[in-house]
């Protein structure tokens, strides 16, 4: 085996490395990318939520119950 084959052999190992990690890479991406939607469709649900309890008033602005 000679020189120039000893490289070539060493450059396709090294670019099948760098295949293998770019897909793991893009899963783990893909993987948090999902996440982030759930987090986001959360939040907007809680928002609301949160905002709807708004409407209502604070509770410090409500008066205190008849027993105080």
């Amino acid at each position: 085996m000679n020189d120039h084959d000893a490289r070539l052999r060493e450059i396709e190992t090294k670019i099948a490395f760098q295949e293998r990690l770019l897909e793991s890479l893009n899963d783990a991406l893909t993987g948090q990318q999902r996440q982030l939607e759930v987090l986001q469709r959360q939040l907007r649900q809680v928002h609301r939520i949160v905002e709807s309890r708004e409407e209502f008033g604070k509770p410090e602005d409500e008066s205190p119950p008849p027993h105080y």
